[in-house]
């Protein structure tokens, strides 16, 4: 008991994060195993990663040096990437149908018609080039603001920040069970002809082609409509880019400059790209809200737990 309670100790509160939620990854695959092919291996493969938390968190304390304390920190961008996947092979199977008539229907009650139609209107070659590439790059803002807070050494605030994010990101995870759905460059748009009715310059069609594949829609797809990931509602990248925009302001960090313009034009982009419908855009800010509120009542909790003085915004 002594030893276990040892090994929790060492758990950063983004580590918490991550244990339980691959706790609920594995309690659903073992409820809906008849539905989710290769269930088991994906009950290994959460094992390994709970097991990889407490051993990077364990490493990270007993050796403290830039190496393991880098390491601990870093592990969450790849496996962000991975949860991402996993709960690509579960959604569809758990949740056999779409929502985008809800979601169509809420767009057109709001506006009067198709926010993308609308938006349309404004489109031009350029303007799709730059909003293609800054949507590109929604990964990049937690990891800059990651950088950004390392550099100046503020150490409280960066496990404040990672686990805000993660906290985030997993409850946009859950949020994909609850209402899946496609997005409008299928339903209301042709897919197939996308590059033809919304082209940009250089890079747009590069940088389409590597989010598809992201998805699992890579190019020559037969039926991308099918296989495409449902994970457009809420909008994990207007959630996400205004997590991390709320924290560089509340941080007083100066990198607010840079977040709040291109996360702002980051967050347009979702609809003008046709990726989202505004429903998904207004189901991510609800999120974030309860994400911002909650997160740091419960990380305040865990440093208590661990002995450790609780975080503040004008402190830390």
């Amino acid at each position: 008991m002594v030893k276990t309670k040892e090994y929790v100790q060492h758990l950063k509160a983004f580590d918490v994060v991550v244990v339980v939620f691959y706790i609920v990854l594995t309690l659903l695959n073992i409820i809906f195993y008849s539905r989710i092919a290769n269930w088991w291996l994906w009950i290994l493969v959460n094992a390994g990663i709970i097991a990889l938390t407490f051993f990077l968190a364990y490493l990270e304390t007993k050796n403290e040096n830039k190496f393991w304390t880098s390491l601990h920190y870093w592990y969450i961008v790849p496996l962000i990437l991975l949860t991402f996947k996993e709960i690509y092979f579960m959604v569809k199977p758990i949740r056999i149908y779409d929502y985008d008539h809800l979601f169509i229907s809420i767009d057109r009650w709001i506006f009067g018609t198709d926010p993308t139609h609308l938006i349309y209107k404004i489109s031009t070659p350029l303007l799709t080039e730059i909003l293609q590439i800054i949507y590109g790059m929604f990964y990049l803002l937690p990891i800059i603001l990651g950088l950004v807070l390392l550099r100046k050494q503020r150490y409280v605030a960066m496990d404040f920040a990672v686990f805000t994010v993660v906290y985030g990101f997993c409850l946009s995870y859950l949020g994909y069970f609850l209402l899946p759905g496609i997005g409008p460059r299928f339903t209301l748009h042709n897919f197939a002809t996308l590059n033809e009715q919304l082209p940009g310059l250089f890079l747009t069609n590069i940088l389409r082609d590597f989010v598809n594949m992201g998805e699992s829609i890579p190019p020559g797809t037969l039926n991308p409509a099918a296989v495409v990931q449902r994970d457009i509602f809420p909008s994990g990248h207007t959630m996400i880019t205004l997590i991390v925009i709320y924290l560089s302001v509340k941080m007083k960090s100066r990198s607010r400059f840079f977040f709040v313009p291109v996360g702002s034009l980051l967050i347009f982009s979702t609809v003008y790209l046709w990726y989202h419908y505004v429903i998904d855009l207004i189901g991510g800010l609800v999120f974030m809200i309860f994400t911002v509120w909650s997160a740091k009542y419960i990380f305040n909790w865990w440093r208590r737990q661990i002995g450790k003085p609780e975080f503040s915004y004008n402190k830390n």
